[in-house]
Protein backbone atom coordinates (compact mmCIF):
# COMPACT_ATOMS: atom_id res chain seq x y z
CA UNK A 1 0.00 0.00 0.00
CA UNK A 2 1.21 3.52 -0.48
CA UNK A 3 0.30 4.45 2.79
CA UNK A 4 1.95 2.42 6.15
CA UNK A 5 0.07 1.72 9.44
CA UNK A 6 2.28 2.06 11.96
CA UNK A 7 1.72 0.61 15.39
CA UNK A 8 0.31 3.80 17.08
CA UNK A 9 -2.87 3.64 15.25
CA UNK A 10 -2.00 6.23 12.67
CA UNK A 11 -1.36 6.33 9.13
CA UNK A 12 2.40 7.60 8.23
CA UNK A 13 2.10 9.30 4.99
CA UNK A 14 5.22 9.41 2.51
CA UNK A 15 6.69 12.65 1.16
CA UNK A 16 4.67 13.73 -1.74
CA UNK A 17 1.82 11.37 -1.45
CA UNK A 18 -1.07 14.64 -0.92
CA UNK A 19 -3.67 11.55 -1.40
CA UNK A 20 -3.26 10.19 1.77
CA UNK A 21 -3.78 13.84 3.19
CA UNK A 22 -7.08 14.38 1.33
CA UNK A 23 -8.50 10.76 2.20
CA UNK A 24 -7.83 11.71 6.27
CA UNK A 25 -9.66 14.73 5.31
CA UNK A 26 -12.38 12.91 4.34
CA UNK A 27 -12.90 10.56 6.83
CA UNK A 28 -16.15 10.12 8.91
CA UNK A 29 -16.05 10.30 12.13
CA UNK A 30 -18.58 6.93 13.73
CA UNK A 31 -18.16 5.82 17.07
CA UNK A 32 -15.50 8.14 18.54
CA UNK A 33 -13.21 6.63 15.58
CA UNK A 34 -12.54 7.76 11.91
CA UNK A 35 -13.16 5.46 9.24
CA UNK A 36 -11.08 6.26 6.19
CA UNK A 37 -10.91 4.25 2.60
CA UNK A 38 -8.05 1.91 2.31
CA UNK A 39 -6.60 -0.70 -0.38
CA UNK A 40 -6.36 -3.19 2.38
CA UNK A 41 -7.88 -6.61 1.64
CA UNK A 42 -10.23 -5.96 4.47
CA UNK A 43 -11.52 -3.06 3.01
CA UNK A 44 -11.59 -0.14 5.97
CA UNK A 45 -9.15 0.33 8.74
CA UNK A 46 -9.94 1.80 12.07
CA UNK A 47 -8.00 4.33 13.44
CA UNK A 48 -7.88 5.75 16.50
CA UNK A 49 -9.59 9.13 17.19
CA UNK A 50 -6.50 11.28 16.95
CA UNK A 51 -6.31 14.46 15.74
CA UNK A 52 -4.40 15.01 12.27
CA UNK A 53 -0.84 16.41 13.57
CA UNK A 54 -0.13 19.80 12.46
CA UNK A 55 2.89 19.23 10.46
CA UNK A 56 1.51 17.00 8.12
CA UNK A 57 -0.56 20.04 7.10
CA UNK A 58 2.36 22.68 7.42
CA UNK A 59 4.00 19.28 5.06
CA UNK A 60 1.35 19.45 2.49
CA UNK A 61 0.92 23.12 2.42
CA UNK A 62 4.56 23.52 1.56
CA UNK A 63 4.93 21.25 -0.76
CA UNK A 64 1.60 22.52 -2.53
CA UNK A 65 3.74 25.90 -2.71
CA UNK A 66 7.06 24.11 -4.52
CA UNK A 67 8.82 24.43 -0.88
CA UNK A 68 10.01 21.98 0.98
CA UNK A 69 9.13 22.40 4.34
CA UNK A 70 11.84 21.92 7.20
CA UNK A 71 10.61 21.19 11.24
CA UNK A 72 12.64 21.74 13.75
CA UNK A 73 13.47 18.24 14.29
CA UNK A 74 14.28 17.09 10.71
CA UNK A 75 17.22 19.70 10.77
CA UNK A 76 19.59 16.57 11.33
CA UNK A 77 22.88 18.59 10.66
CA UNK A 78 22.57 21.09 13.55
CA UNK A 79 21.66 18.18 16.28
CA UNK A 80 25.57 16.94 15.79
CA UNK A 81 28.29 20.23 15.98
CA UNK A 82 31.48 21.30 17.14
CA UNK A 83 32.49 25.03 17.93
CA UNK A 84 34.40 25.03 14.65
CA UNK A 85 31.82 23.87 12.57
CA UNK A 86 29.73 26.79 10.99
CA UNK A 87 26.57 27.00 8.60
CA UNK A 88 26.85 29.40 5.60
CA UNK A 89 24.76 32.55 5.58
CA UNK A 90 25.16 33.75 1.87
CA UNK A 91 27.46 34.14 -0.98
CA UNK A 92 29.00 36.98 0.59
CA UNK A 93 29.62 35.05 3.64
CA UNK A 94 31.15 32.31 1.80
CA UNK A 95 33.85 34.58 0.09
CA UNK A 96 34.06 36.37 3.57
CA UNK A 97 34.90 33.47 5.78
CA UNK A 98 37.50 32.07 2.95
CA UNK A 99 39.88 35.41 2.56
CA UNK A 100 39.70 35.63 6.31
CA UNK A 101 40.71 32.02 7.06
CA UNK A 102 44.48 32.90 6.04
CA UNK A 103 46.77 29.99 7.19
CA UNK A 104 43.76 27.92 8.11
CA UNK A 105 42.41 25.24 6.59
CA UNK A 106 39.40 25.73 5.49
CA UNK A 107 36.57 22.72 4.88
CA UNK A 108 33.43 23.52 2.49
CA UNK A 109 30.78 20.91 3.11
CA UNK A 110 27.98 20.94 0.75
CA UNK A 111 25.23 18.93 1.96
CA UNK A 112 21.27 19.03 1.35
CA UNK A 113 18.43 17.98 4.38
CA UNK A 114 17.15 15.42 2.01
CA UNK A 115 20.24 13.66 1.08
CA UNK A 116 20.65 10.28 2.83
CA UNK A 117 24.09 10.04 2.32
CA UNK A 118 24.74 13.87 3.82
CA UNK A 119 22.59 12.67 6.91
CA UNK A 120 24.63 9.18 7.40
CA UNK A 121 28.21 11.20 6.53
CA UNK A 122 27.34 14.05 9.31
CA UNK A 123 28.06 12.09 12.44
CA UNK A 124 31.42 11.68 10.63
CA UNK A 125 32.17 14.99 9.79
CA UNK A 126 31.42 16.11 13.08
CA UNK A 127 33.80 13.80 14.54
CA UNK A 128 36.91 15.03 12.20
CA UNK A 129 35.84 18.84 13.54
CA UNK A 130 36.05 17.42 16.77
CA UNK A 131 39.94 16.21 16.54
CA UNK A 132 40.98 19.04 14.44
CA UNK A 133 40.01 22.47 16.10
CA UNK A 134 42.42 23.92 14.09
CA UNK A 135 40.03 23.16 10.97
CA UNK A 136 37.22 25.51 10.12
CA UNK A 137 34.43 23.24 8.54
CA UNK A 138 32.00 25.62 6.45
CA UNK A 139 28.45 24.07 5.68
CA UNK A 140 26.37 25.20 2.92
CA UNK A 141 22.89 24.27 2.46
CA UNK A 142 21.90 23.30 -1.40
CA UNK A 143 18.28 23.57 -0.79
CA UNK A 144 18.58 27.40 0.24
CA UNK A 145 21.55 28.28 -1.88
CA UNK A 146 21.21 26.37 -4.79
CA UNK A 147 21.65 29.51 -7.50
CA UNK A 148 25.09 30.06 -5.10
CA UNK A 149 25.89 26.29 -5.92
CA UNK A 150 24.84 26.70 -9.54
CA UNK A 151 27.93 29.41 -9.95
CA UNK A 152 29.94 27.33 -7.98
CA UNK A 153 29.53 24.20 -10.44
CA UNK A 154 28.16 21.88 -7.74
CA UNK A 155 25.92 19.50 -8.78
CA UNK A 156 26.43 16.66 -6.39
CA UNK A 157 25.96 15.74 -3.04
CA UNK A 158 27.50 15.58 -0.46
CA UNK A 159 30.44 17.78 -2.09
CA UNK A 160 33.20 18.86 0.19
CA UNK A 161 35.89 21.66 -1.38
CA UNK A 162 39.35 22.16 0.63
CA UNK A 163 40.97 25.31 0.70
CA UNK A 164 43.90 26.84 2.38
CA UNK A 165 45.65 30.05 2.01
CA UNK A 166 47.42 31.36 -0.67
CA UNK A 167 46.97 28.20 -2.74
CA UNK A 168 43.30 28.96 -2.82
CA UNK A 169 41.52 25.49 -3.47
CA UNK A 170 43.50 22.74 -2.79
CA UNK A 171 40.92 19.75 -3.24
CA UNK A 172 37.76 18.66 -4.53
CA UNK A 173 35.76 15.92 -4.35
CA UNK A 174 32.41 14.03 -3.43
CA UNK A 175 32.54 11.34 -1.15
CA UNK A 176 30.01 8.66 1.27
CA UNK A 177 30.23 6.92 4.06
CA UNK A 178 31.77 4.05 1.53
CA UNK A 179 34.28 5.93 0.28
CA UNK A 180 35.59 8.28 3.17
CA UNK A 181 38.58 7.70 2.83
CA UNK A 182 39.13 10.28 0.21
CA UNK A 183 38.51 12.94 2.80
CA UNK A 184 40.87 11.24 5.48
CA UNK A 185 43.57 11.19 3.19
CA UNK A 186 42.87 15.05 2.62
CA UNK A 187 42.57 15.76 5.43
CA UNK A 188 45.98 14.60 6.60
CA UNK A 189 47.56 16.22 3.61
CA UNK A 190 46.40 19.49 3.96
CA UNK A 191 46.11 19.90 7.70
CA UNK A 192 49.46 20.23 8.92
CA UNK A 193 50.55 23.60 9.54
CA UNK A 194 51.93 25.90 7.31
CA UNK A 195 53.08 29.23 6.48
CA UNK A 196 51.48 30.66 3.34
CA UNK A 197 53.28 33.33 1.28
CA UNK A 198 50.64 35.92 0.65
CA UNK A 199 47.14 35.83 1.82
CA UNK A 200 44.68 34.02 1.46
CA UNK A 201 43.19 33.45 -2.10
CA UNK A 202 39.71 31.85 -0.94
CA UNK A 203 37.33 31.02 -4.05
CA UNK A 204 38.68 31.10 -7.70
CA UNK A 205 38.45 34.31 -9.72
CA UNK A 206 36.21 32.79 -12.33
CA UNK A 207 33.68 31.57 -9.68
CA UNK A 208 33.47 35.01 -7.88
CA UNK A 209 33.07 36.68 -11.46
CA UNK A 210 30.43 34.29 -12.02
CA UNK A 211 28.81 34.75 -8.25
CA UNK A 212 28.97 38.73 -8.70
CA UNK A 213 27.07 38.27 -12.15
CA UNK A 214 24.55 35.67 -10.66
CA UNK A 215 21.34 38.28 -10.08
CA UNK A 216 19.79 36.13 -7.47
CA UNK A 217 22.76 36.77 -5.64
CA UNK A 218 23.18 39.88 -3.19
CA UNK A 219 27.06 39.68 -4.31
CA UNK A 220 29.60 42.63 -5.27
CA UNK A 221 32.81 41.60 -6.56
CA UNK A 222 35.65 44.27 -8.09
CA UNK A 223 38.28 42.39 -10.34
CA UNK A 224 41.47 42.66 -9.22
CA UNK A 225 44.15 45.24 -10.95
CA UNK A 226 46.16 43.00 -13.31
CA UNK A 227 49.55 43.00 -12.77
CA UNK A 228 52.54 43.24 -15.32
CA UNK A 229 55.64 41.53 -15.34
CA UNK A 230 58.30 43.97 -14.68
CA UNK A 231 60.18 43.50 -18.00
CA UNK A 232 57.28 44.52 -19.93
CA UNK A 233 56.29 47.12 -16.84
CA UNK A 234 60.33 48.62 -18.11
CA UNK A 235 59.73 48.62 -22.18
CA UNK A 236 56.57 50.32 -21.61
CA UNK A 237 57.84 52.98 -19.50
CA UNK A 238 60.84 53.69 -21.50
CA UNK A 239 58.77 54.42 -24.62
CA UNK A 240 56.96 56.51 -23.31
CA UNK A 241 56.95 60.06 -24.50
CA UNK A 242 58.61 62.09 -21.66
CA UNK A 243 59.37 58.59 -19.68
CA UNK A 244 61.62 58.34 -16.68
CA UNK A 245 64.99 57.42 -19.37
CA UNK A 246 67.14 60.33 -19.63
CA UNK A 247 70.75 60.38 -22.36
CA UNK A 248 74.08 59.38 -20.98
CA UNK A 249 75.87 62.21 -20.32
CA UNK A 250 78.98 62.80 -22.88
CA UNK A 251 81.04 62.89 -20.19
CA UNK A 252 80.59 59.06 -19.25
CA UNK A 253 80.65 57.61 -22.89
CA UNK A 254 84.96 57.48 -22.80
CA UNK A 255 84.55 55.20 -20.19
CA UNK A 256 83.43 52.44 -22.63
CA UNK A 257 85.03 50.96 -25.54
CA UNK A 258 84.28 52.12 -29.02
CA UNK A 259 82.45 49.54 -31.13
CA UNK A 260 81.62 47.80 -28.16
CA UNK A 261 78.36 45.70 -27.64
CA UNK A 262 78.23 47.49 -24.17
CA UNK A 263 78.25 50.56 -25.70
CA UNK A 264 75.26 53.17 -24.38
CA UNK A 265 73.76 54.90 -27.51
CA UNK A 266 72.33 58.41 -26.64
CA UNK A 267 68.54 58.94 -27.22
CA UNK A 268 68.91 61.72 -28.66
CA UNK A 269 66.06 63.70 -25.88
Amino acid sequence: MANTLCGNGCVAVPCGDLGAAAALAESVAMGGAYRAKSSFPAGRVALTARPQPRSLHVAAAGQMNGNLTIGKAMRWWEKVTQPNMREVQSAQDLADSLRNAGDKLVVVDFFSPGCGGCRALHPKIAQFAERNPDVLFLQVNHEQHKSMCYSLHVHVLPFFRFYRGAQGRVSSFSCTNATIKKFKDALAKHSPERCSLGPARGLEESELLALAANRDLQFTYSEKPTLVPIAEAIKMEAAAIGGPWLPLPPSATHFLPQGSDDALIPSGR
